[in-house]
């Protein structure tokens, strides 16, 4: 008995040791298990804090580069007022000497637009030089090559420009506001002055526009005008695209950008960044640092094409290639939008749309390419290739509906010409009766008959001509179309007795084979009208079966 108690509790102990091995050995791998996570845990903490230590890094040298940068611009631009200064007189003075040398010739040096201008700007006319540029509209190329050097001429271009815009912007404070938009008059106004303002100094230029504190100050005010009341109409984003533009190069022109405003610019930019100067004034109103996000949010919106222009512009077209974004555009622009309503996709004015639309985005990203230098990466002969089988399918489509209008116009009128006797022409399928035997009869039966059993077509109902039957309608009773409406709901009098056996309307006959809808609700046993004759405002549909 001994023994055998000696030998279960052996055995047991060993059953416990091999139970505790195995919950070590569990603990043990659960450890491990931990420490692996914890050990990627802090890895990847460590990988990004240095990733981000980087960044700042990059950012800390970009912007001691920067820094420095502008130091030094500011110290060549100290140095150089006193030069600067100097030139701007020299070329007050040979202003002045031009201006008194021309005097004289008057109309003679006003021939062309060049000379108009110059003599404008010369003579500091600021309401005829607006008057004479809107009045150009047709040749604002013209305009745009000859504006800038006939702006150089005038003795002060800040003053000389705000004075010429001031009818219509920040507000249009016109009487008579016609023509009604003008924005586009101020923003070429403004893009020409830039370089009359700018520095002397060919090294630094338009970095430094030469404004008047007194001229900067006016600028400030006539931003804050603009602000205010786009503000008051619901914001920047509900203003015209020209009205918005205009604001930002008149902050761009006469360097009066505002830091707490850039927020604004921003908005400004995004919401109309479709426009081709968009880019260059959101590098010039100092978003340069906002630009990556400024294309990012484009991309996420569907802009590609004007995020490819924005990258180029602010150099980041190698972060940002411009072959994948052109090709997303593309693809986009094949798309049908889901809300075409079923009116439109029956009539194909929907697929018309869809290939308008293709059309314009095949044209804007081939003139893309075009401009940055794109063909290599971007090959144009598929683009050329699909833009032609639009434009061809466009063609052929105007040619076919054109032939059917001018087929489907000529055939009824041949048929009512060759069916006219002279009297009123009533249209197809007028004149069906039916007799007192329900059979149809002829029209030559019908004008002899005494019966009342014709039935008027509607738009026969209102020609003026006397009654080719044998009753006639007396003279107090006009057309429905002269509103007499009393006399519509009497019956015809006839003008010589007639039984009533002879028109039978005493008698029982069959139901015409059309089915005419009650007028009114009179009733004198001729199909639900009153006097047999239709009411000309129906329409045709419920008569011609």
């Amino acid at each position: 008995m001994a023994a055998e108690a000696e030998a279960a509790a052996s055995a047991a102990a060993v059953r416990d040791g091999f139970a505790e091995l195995e919950r070590q050995q569990q603990l043990l791998a659960t450890c491990t298990r931990l420490y692996q996570q914890l050990t990627e845990h802090f890895g990847s903490l460590e990988r990004r804090l240095a990733a981000r230590s980087e960044t700042l890094r990059a950012k800390r040298r970009f912007l001691d580069v920067r820094t420095s940068r502008r130091l030094e611009a500011l110290r060549r631009r100290e140095g150089s007022i006193d030069g600067s200064v100097s030139l701007a007189l020299s070329q007050l003075d040979s202003l002045g000497k031009s201006a008194a040398g021309t005097a004289g010739s008057g109309s003679d040096a006003a021939a062309g637009i060049a000379e108009e201008l110059r003599s404008l700007c010369a003579s500091m006319d600021s309401a005829g030089f607006f008057t004479f540029v809107v009045a150009r509209r047709k040749e604002v190329d013209a305009l745009r090559a000859e504006l800038p050097d006939a702006l150089k001429r005038c003795v002060d271009p800040a003053r000389f420009v705000m004075d010429a815009v001031s009818d219509v912007f920040p507000v249009d404070k016109r009487a008579v506001r016609s023509p009604t938009d003008l924005a586009w008059a101020c923003v070429l106004i403004l893009e020409a002055v830039v370089p009359a303002l700018a520095d002397p100094d060919p090294e630094i230029g338009v970095a430094r526009p030469m404004v008047p504190q007194a001229a900067r100050e006016r600028a400030r005010g006539m931003a804050r005008e603009w602000k205010d009341a786009a503000e008051r109409k619901g914001g920047v984003e509900g203003a015209k695209p020209p009205d918005a533009h205009a604001f930002l190069q008149h902050v761009a022109t006469f360097a009066v950008a505002e830091k707490e405003d850039k927020e604004l610019y921003r908005r400004i930019v995004v919401s109309f960044s479709w426009r081709r100067q968009m880019p260059r004034l959101a590098i010039t109103l100092g978003l340069e640092d906002e630009m990556n996000d400024i294309i990012e949010e484009l991309i996420t919106k569907g802009q590609q094409l004007d995020a490819v222009n924005f990258a180029y512009e602010a150099g980041l077209h190698e972060k940002f290639p411009a072959a994948p974004l052109l090709k997303a555009y593309l693809e986009d622009s094949k798309k049908i939008p889901s809300n075409s309503d079923n009116l439109s996709t029956s009539t194909g004015q929907s697929g018309t749309n869809a290939n308008k639309k293709e059309q314009s985005a095949l044209r804007a990203v081939i003139k893309c390419v075009e401009d940055r230098k794109l063909e290599a990466e971007f090959p144009l002969e598929d683009l050329c290739e699909r833009l032609e089988e639009l434009e061809k399918a466009k063609t052929e489509k105007k040619k076919a509906a054109s032939s059917s209008s001018s087929g489907a116009s000529s055939g009824p009128a041949n048929k009512r010409i060759r069916a006219s006797n002279g009297g009123p022409m009533p249209p197809a399928k007028a004149g069906r009766h039916t007799d007192y035997t329900g059979t149809p009869s002829s029209p030559a039966t019908t004008t002899t008959t005494t019966a009342a059993t014709f039935v008027r077509s509607p738009s026969h109902a209102s020609y003026g001509t006397a009654s080719p039957y044998s009753y006639d309608r007396p003279a107090a009773h006009p057309l429905y179309c002269g509103q007499n409406t009393l006399a519509m709901r009497e019956p015809y009098a006839y003008h010589h007795p007639v039984e009533v056996s002879t028109i039978g309307l005493s008698m029982s006959y069959p139901s015409p084979p059309m089915t005419y809808p009650a007028y009114g609700g009179y009733s004198n046993g001729l199909a639900g009208y009153s006097n047999a004759m239709a009411p000309a405002f129906h329409h045709h549909q419920a008569y011609y079966r």
